[in-house]
């Protein structure tokens, strides 16, 4: 692999040559594998089981597999007590929502995977549960953050135009995945 100076000094020499063959968003995307960003660095604190884990699952431009395992275990299916590795999109997310609204706070989880058979037990209790939950497939996580408004979270999420955001504010959480854009409230 390339280092970032002796890729700027390639492509200076190949656009002086006139052969600038790389489009600006070629050199941008380019220029974001050499350059891998900061650190990321999730607090997370399950609801349900009083888990807590601060994990930094993204360093030196790739993810930390034994740290993103550490978060599939705070987000499983605690009913279940099962498994999954959740959609990795998704943690990035999460990431960018926590670095605009609460670095300094623990996001609450209230649901991330769960099987189909909690689905399927949950969706019996209640008509806000989908057939085909993306929580099944390791895509979809609802969450809440202490001392910032659900309304200021739901906008946040949106602005990521990720995925679908669900906006429950009489529930107290807002759900987030990694399907297509979409929006609605519950």
């Amino acid at each position: 692999m390339l280092d970032r100076r002796r890729f700027l000094q390639q492509f200076a020499a190949v656009s002086a040559a006139g052969m600038t063959g790389l489009s600006t968003n070629a050199y941008a995307a380019s220029e974001s594998i050499i350059d891998p960003g900061p650190d990321r660095t999730l607090s997370l604190y399950n609801i349900h089981t009083g888990e807590t884990v601060k994990s930094t699952f993204w360093s030196q431009g790739q993810f930390i597999d034994s740290e993103i395992e550490m978060i599939d275990m705070l987000v499983r299916d605690f009913r279940a007590n099962d498994v999954m590795a959740m959609d990795r999109k998704l943690y990035q997310d999460l990431y960018e929502l926590q670095t605009r609204l609460s670095p300094n706070k623990p996001m609450y989880i209230i649901s991330g995977y769960r099987s189909p058979k909690t689905n399927a037990a949950l969706r019996n209790g209640s008509s806000g549960v989908a057939k085909k939950s993306l929580h099944m497939q390791g895509r979809a996580i609802d969450l809440r953050i202490p001392g910032v408004s659900h309304k200021e979270l739901h906008r946040a999420a949106l602005e990521l135009r990720s995925g679908g955001v669900g906006y429950y504010p009489n529930s107290g959480f807002v759900h987030l995945d990694t399907g297509r854009v979409r929006r609605w409230q519950g």
